[in-house]
């Protein structure tokens, strides 16, 4: 039974048809928080009653009560309720594999994130800043701004104002960042590439502005043998042990916290068609829970 779902942009891809839906009709959402009603007959590490959380197919969390399988759900230790388990699950396991997996940073290392004041940014900006990097991330307003810059980013680009080509190469005095974290897609790829040193990676994990053009491989030598990479969730956590692995250094940095997973918007659920206007607006800041 869900007691809180995670409104996230995977859920706007699949409703367009940018990714597709395993069948049609559908019901969309790949993340919520709830208590257990009810476990099978060969499951030993769950109990009716526990509180518990997903971030995973199949898809359909846009309901009060669902079925999923017991290797894909974890357990939501004590201290951490449950709206923000559902805020926090799709986000933080993205945000782990990103920093500590996909291009394993370390203090020292500058990097550029784009939508810095997002679901997904506001948890990178705090944990990228605990590991001692240097954090250069984009916004589209003053107010994410300040919000991002309160946790932990260094450096603030509003994009709507500034070229951030251009600011990012000012503010690493010509010499480009380590990695761009981009999950924006088409408005901001290309440009991306410009913001790069030398051997640096392009971290391509979302579109929200749409779909990138396709590039020629020959690029990435230009712009001085840079790599790029689009990796997904799902490719970093396709069995229980690596799930658990991921999700486990999660809660660890929230409990401690190292990262605060706030969230920001809440709404019922039948009000759902009004929060993915809103996102795909870029009306949010941070996460936003449904509430069934």
């Amino acid at each position: 039974r869900h007691t809180a779902i995670g409104l996230n942009f995977i859920d706007v891809y699949f409703r367009t048809g940018a990714y597709p839906a395993p069948q049609s009709p559908f019901t969309p959402g790949l993340e919520a928080a709830g208590v257990v009603e009810a476990i099978g007959e060969d499951v030993d590490d769950l109990s009716v009653g526990d509180r518990v959380a997903y971030a995973s197919a199949p898809i359909g969390a846009y309901a009060e009560a669902r079925l999923m399988p017991a290797g894909r759900v974890v357990k939501v230790p004590e201290g951490i309720e449950d709206r923000t388990a559902a805020a926090a699950m799709l986000k933080g396991m993205t945000t782990q594999y990103l920093l500590r997996q996909t291009v394993p940073v370390r203090a020292g290392d500058t990097i550029l994130f784009h939508a810095a004041a997002g679901g997904v940014g506001l948890m990178a900006c705090q944990w990228a800043s605990r590991l001692g990097v240097t954090v250069i991330g984009t916004v589209s307003s003053d107010e994410k701004a300040e919000l991002a810059r309160q946790h932990g980013c260094t450096h603030l680009i509003d994009y709507t104002q500034e070229d951030f080509v251009e600011r990012v190469r000012e503010l690493t005095d010509g010499k480009g960042v380590d990695v761009v974290y981009d999950g924006v897609g088409k408005d901001t790829f290309l440009g991306g590439f410009d913001c790069l040193r030398p051997r640096g990676h392009m971290v391509l994990f979302g579109a929200s502005s749409g779909a990138p053009d396709p590039i020629d491989p020959a690029l990435l030598q230009g712009k001085g043998s840079v790599y790029l990479t689009r990796p997904s969730l799902f490719n970093y956590i396709p069995d229980r042990n690596s799930l658990l692995a991921c999700v486990s250094e999660l809660f660890e940095v929230m409990q401690d916290g190292t990262v605060r997973a706030e969230v920001y918007q809440e709404r019922p659920l039948s009000e759902a068609a009004d929060a993915h206007r809103d996102l795909e607006a870029r009306r949010t800041t941070g996460a936003t829970v449904l509430i069934p």
